[in-house]
Formats: structure tokens, sequence, C-alpha cells
């Protein structure tokens, strides 16, 4: 890259970011959300981690769906103590 121009070294980093950018869209559109039952008959979320689904049974996420608004407020409450994931 030494005996390349100030431009041709740009134009060849602009290439490689448009690149990186287009590989973490196609990755991004890859972890949807999908639903699936499970061979035991619970609910079966996928896409948000990337080996295994989060599972739980129907009973369990109309739990945790109906406690929504306290588990987003508990999250903003405690915002700065939260880790976050960045893929």
């Amino acid at each position: 890259m030494s005996n390349l121009t100030i431009e041709e070294q740009l134009a060849v980093l602009q290439a490689e970011n448009d690149r990186l950018k287009a590989l973490n869209q196609a990755k991004a559109k890859k972890r949807e959300l999908t639903l699936k039952v499970s061979e035991k008959g619970a609910i079966s979320i996928y896409g948000l981690r990337q080996r295994f689904p989060v599972t739980l049974y129907s009973e369990e996420m109309t739990r945790v769906l109906d406690a929504a608004p306290a588990i987003r407020a508990f999250m903003e409450a405690n915002k700065a103590k939260l880790a976050t994931k960045e893929e």
C-alpha cells in the first residue's frame, strides 16, 4: 500500500469500508427474530443468541410479556449498570 497515492489508498479503504458495511447488514438480517414451537411444546425465540434459542413455556412467556412495562422501567433505572452486547 505504500506505493499507492493518497487518492488510491482512499479508494481502497472506501471499498473495504463498503464491503464491511454490506457484510454487517447481511448479518443483521440473519438476526431477525423467529418463533418456533419446540419439541416439548414451548416457545423458542431464535435470533437473540448466536447458537441457542431462548425457550419458555407459554405461561412463562405470558408472565414476561405482562411484566414488560416493569422490565423496561427496571432497565431504564439501571441503565448505567447494565452491559450491552454489540455484535
